[in-house]
């Protein structure tokens, strides 16, 4: 993964339409980088935590939806700590 986290990312659904997403924090834990994202830059929005797949000689990174109870709600505790000012619901 790169080591900057740019403002937005851009993700390819299996359909081929685009889905724009704000970064709003990353993690590495157990050496796999995790983006916290937003659907929108202001106001309500909603989170979701991608899991980046990626092989480490790849270029370009390769982000899936964290879908696992357990891992979902250990990463919203990191990022929640990360945003100590922020509540994420999901």
């Amino acid at each position: 993964m790169n080591e900057k986290i740019p403002e937005t990312i851009e993700l390819i659904a299996d359909d081929g339409s685009t889905c724009r997403f704000f970064v709003e924090e990353q993690t590495r834990v157990n050496g796999t980088d995790y983006l916290l994202v937003t659907d929108s830059a202001e106001g309500d929005a909603n989170a979701f935590i991608f899991k980046d797949i990626s092989e480490a000689a790849s270029e370009e990174a390769s982000y899936v939806p964290v879908e696992d109870e357990t891992e979902l709600e250990a990463l919203m505790k990191i990022f929640e700590e990360m945003l100590d000012d922020t509540d994420i619901l999901m």
